[in-house]
């Protein structure tokens, strides 16, 4: 019988920051919690590799130690890194594998079809938390929403029959509203706020967890979670 897949945790955004507490509970589920050392967790800096990937780390790795883990951060950053085979090896092993925010559409260039993404995708099918927040959350699914105007395009595909929003606040109502127009009938739309998280659990079910309410629309229409694909991921 195939394990199940681990959780995943889509989130809105400002990772690593109070009041992202479901980070303490997906360290629990990952198995690392208590365990000698406290980690690691690897952290993907890819998305932010024109923003100062180092300094995201270091946020992560001040956060996570005050949790009791300790972060290993993947360097990440181009095509040529996402080929390696060290790399790709320590992301098969992780037990918690974690997105950073940055831009979507460099991070979907790096890690569409590469050897490190074939290695996440193993490690959660094996029952690894895999988080993704801001454009780390907007890839993972497929279609994703394009970062530019709220169009959707091609997203790497973890899960399906859904896509995301980040950031959404005042400034993001407007994306949402054309994501949702230009949306299929039967694919759901959903908005997830900075320091929230949309969490999936191996069984499929879905929760919210966070600052902030998750939206969701279903044809063009306000829906609740349990409306969100409960099916097994794409293969």
């Amino acid at each position: 019988m195939t394990a199940p897949c681990g959780p995943l945790a889509l989130v809105g955004g400002e990772e690593w920051t109070e009041g992202c507490d479901f980070d303490a509970e997906l360290l629990q589920a990952s198995g690392l919690a208590g365990a000698p050392g406290g980690g690691p967790v690897v952290v993907l800096p890819t998305a932010a590799a024109y923003e100062n990937p180092h300094k995201r780390l270091d946020r992560a790795g001040r956060w996570f130690e005050g949790l009791g883990a300790a972060v290993r951060g993947l360097p990440v950053l181009s095509r040529r890194d996402a080929e390696d085979d060290a790399l790709a090896g320590e992301v098969r092993e992780a037990r918690f594998v974690y997105l950073s925010d940055g831009s979507a559409m460099h991070l979907r260039s790096v890690l569409k079809g590469s050897a490190v993404w074939g290695a996440l995708v193993q490690a959660w099918r094996s029952g690894a938390v895999v988080a993704g927040s801001g454009a780390g959350a907007m890839v993972l699914t497929d279609p994703m929403v394009d970062p530019r105007g709220g169009a959707l395009t091609v997203g790497l595909g973890l899960v399906t029959g859904m896509t995301v929003v980040s950031h959404v606040g005042h400034e993001n109502v407007e994306k949402v509203h054309r994501s949702v127009a230009l949306a299929g009938p039967g694919l759901a739309v959903v908005g997830i706020p900075e320091r929230t998280a949309l969490i999936r659990a191996g069984d499929g079910s879905w929760r919210a967890a966070g600052a902030g309410p998750v939206q969701v629309f279903v044809g063009g229409a306000p829906a609740d979670l349990a409306a969100l694909p409960a099916v097994s991921p794409a293969r």
